[in-house]
C-alpha cells in the first residue's frame, strides 16, 4: 500500500467506506440480505454460563449500559454489501463483488472496566464465508466507564416510526441522509429512541447504503434479526488478543520520504459502543518503555456499528490474496522479520518510472494475514502490505530506494492482554 494510502487509512471508516443508514428495504442493486424478517429475542439459559473459566470481577452499577452487561448479551444482523460497475454504453451494470450473510457482536467477557466483545461474519446456517477478510471471529475490548464525551453525529432529514422486530415493537428514529444529487450515497439508519438490549450497537435496527455516481453502483445493509441476553450469574475469562478487530491495539508504520525517516504509530480503542483511532508521526523512532497509547481525547468516536458494517464492505476490496495490480507477475513467496517473529510473505514487483529513470515498485504481503506469528496485529494492519518501497533502477548500477514504508511494530494496550 502507497504511503499516501497509509497515512490516510482510518479503519475504512473515512468518508468513502462509511457504512450504511437504516432502510426497511434492501438498497438498489443490492444484495438480499438472507434472513431478513422479525427475528427473534431469546432470554437467558444454561449454555450463557462457562463454569471452566476463573469468576471474572462483577461489572459495576452505573448510568451506562455498559456497566450493567453480561456475558452472553448478543445482536445479530443479516448484512449483504455488493459493488458492480455500469455497463458498456450504458447498459446493466456488471456485478463485481458481493457477500451477504449474518453478522453476531456478543459478550463474551466481563472484567470492569472492560467488556469483551466477539465480533463474527458467517454464511447461512453458520457456514463460513469465502471471504478471506470475514474468516476469523474477531475480539474487541471495550471500556464500560466514562473518559471522555462520546456523541454520534447521524446526518440527515429525521423522522419518527415504529418497528416491529424481534417479538417487539420499537419507537424509532429514521435518519435519511440524501447526497446522490452530488453524486454522494443516499444513506439510511434507523434507531431505536431506546436502546434497551441493542446497547451493543447503539441502538440500531436497520441501515443501508445505497451508492451513486463516480462509476460505481451497489450498497450495503444491516437488518436486525436476533437480540439475546445473558444471565445474571454467567461469567467467563477474558479471551487472548491473537485477532483483534483493533481497538486494544497499536501499531508502527515506518516511512522513508527523500532520506527523512518518521514512523507513523496508530493507536486503537473503543469505549461505550464507539470506535477511536488515533495516529501521530514522530521521527525517529518512538521513545521505548513509554505507555504507546496514552490519550484518546483527540480521536475521532466512530460508532461501533458503522465500524461492523466498514468490515463487510472492505471483504468486497479482497477478491483474491495478495491483490494483484496489472502489470504484474506472480507473488515470490520468501519470509521476513518482523517484531521479533519470521513472517512468511508474498512479494510482487511493478516497474515505474521514477523520475524519468527506470525503477521498480516492490511490495510485500503476509502470505496468510491470520497467520499465527501476526498474533495481536489489528486486522486492518493485517491486510495492508508489510512494506510498500520504490526503487530507482538505472540499467547500470545498484537500486536505490526512493521512498517506502514498512510495518516495524505492534502490540496491545489494554492492561492485563497479550496476544
Amino acid at each position: 500500500m502507497s504511503r499516501s494510502v497509509l497515512l490516510c487509512a482510518t479503519l475504512a471508516l473515512g468518508p468513502g467506506c462509511k457504512s450504511m443508514e437504516p432502510k426497511p428495504t434492501p438498497p438498489s442493486d443490492g444484495t438480499p440480505s438472507p434472513n431478513q424478517g422479525a427475528g427473534t429475542v431469546s432470554t437467558p439459559d444454561a449454555a450463557t454460563t462457562d463454569a471452566s473459566g476463573p469468576e471474572t470481577a462483577t461489572p459495576a452499577q452505573g448510568t451506562s449500559p455498559w456497566q450493567r452487561a453480561r456475558v452472553g448479551d448478543r445482536v445479530t444482523y443479516a448484512f449483504s454489501a455488493n459493488r458492480s460497475q455500469p455497463g458498456a454504453r450504458g447498459g446493466t451494470n456488471v456485478p463485481s463483488a458481493a457477500v451477504a450473510g449474518v453478522v453476531t457482536v456478543e459478550v463474551v467477557a466481563v472484567k470492569a472496566p472492560w467488556v469483551w466483545l466477539g465480533v463474527s461474519f458467517s454464511g447461512d446456517g453458520g457456514a463460513p464465508l469465502p471471504q478471506l477478510r470475514l474468516a476469523r471471529s474477531l475480539v474487541l475490548p471495550m471500556r464500560s466507564d466514562e473518559t471522555r464525551k462520546l456523541e454520534a453525529a447521524r446526518k440527515g432529514v429525521q423522522s419518527t416510526e415504529q418497528l416491529t422486530a424481534v417479538g417487539r415493537t420499537w419507537e424509532a428514529k429514521r435518519y435519511l441522509n440524501d447526497q446522490r444529487m452530488v453524486d454522494g450515497p443516499q444513506e439510511s439508519r434507523l434507531y431505536a429512541i431506546d436502546p434497551g438490549p441493542l446497547y451493543l450497537t447503539n441502538g440500531l435496527l436497520d441501515a443501508s447504503t445505497t451508492l451513486a455516481g463516480f462509476g460505481v453502483a451497489g450498497g450495503s445493509q444491516l437488518t436486525l434479526t436476533e437480540v439475546r441476553q445473558g444471565g445474571a450469574d454467567a461469567s467467563a475469562p477474558p479471551p487472548t488478543m491473537a485477532l483483534p478487530m483493533g481497538p486494544g491495539t497499536w501499531f508502527d508504520i515506518h516511512m522513508d520520504s527523500g532520506g527523512t525517516p518518521s514512523v507513523m504509530r496508530t493507536c486503537m480503542g473503543a469505549e461505550r459502543g464507539f470506535v477511536l483511532r488515533l495516529q501521530s508521526a514522530e521521527p525517529g523512532e518512538p521513545a521505548s518503555g513509554a505507555e504507546p497509547c496514552p490519550d484518546f481525547s483527540q480521536a475521532e468516536p466512530v460508532p461501533l456499528e458503522e465500524a461492523v458494517l466498514s468490515l463487510a464492505w472492505e471483504a468486497l476490496d479482497t477478491q483474491q490474496w495478495p491483490p494483484q495490480p496489472a502489470r504484474t507477475g506472480p507473488a515470490m513467496r520468501g519470509t521476513q522479520e518482523l517484531n521479533g517473529h519470521k513472517v512468511s510473505v508474498l512479494q510482487r514487483e511493478t516497474p515505474e518510472d521514477v523520475g524519468g529513470t527506470r525503477g521498480a515498485r516492490v511490495v510485500t504481503y503476509a502470505a496468510d494475514p491470520w497467520d499465527a506469528s501476526l498474533a495481536g496485529l489489528a486486522q486492518e494492519a493485517r491486510f495492508q502490505a508489510l512494506s510498500d518501497t520504490l526503487f530507482r533502477a538505472p540499467q547500470r548500477g545498484k537500486r536505490e530506494p526512493v521512498d517506502g514504508t514498512r510495518l516495524v511494530d505492534w502490540g496491545t494496550w489494554v492492561p492485563g492482554t497479550k496476544p
